[in-house]
């Protein structure tokens, strides 16, 4: 299982574009990705709803977890999509 943790540095946090770019990047894997508030319970990333309805905020981190074949490469785009700003 790969894993990420990635502070979230947009000013509006994981909601609205920077919500959906990271669920059309997530919904491409063959496999589970999930996301999760610091400390929180893992939701689906190929869900927006279940993502617009962690409300993470700018400067909170998240973690999101995948496993499979290109986890890995499919972690770091995500992680690059919740820490730009």
């Amino acid at each position: 299982m790969a894993e990420r943790k990635v502070s979230v540095a947009s000013e509006v946090g994981l909601h609205a574009r920077p919500a959906a770019t990271f669920v059309q990047t997530a919904a491409k894997a063959p496999f589970d990705v999930t996301i999760a508030k610091a400390g929180g319970q893992p939701v689906n990333a190929k869900s927006i709803l279940s993502v617009l309805a962690l409300d993470v905020r700018q400067g909170e981190s998240v973690v999101i977890t995948a496993e499979g074949e290109g986890a890995e490469e499919l972690l770091d785009q995500l992680a690059e999509i919740a820490s730009a700003s």
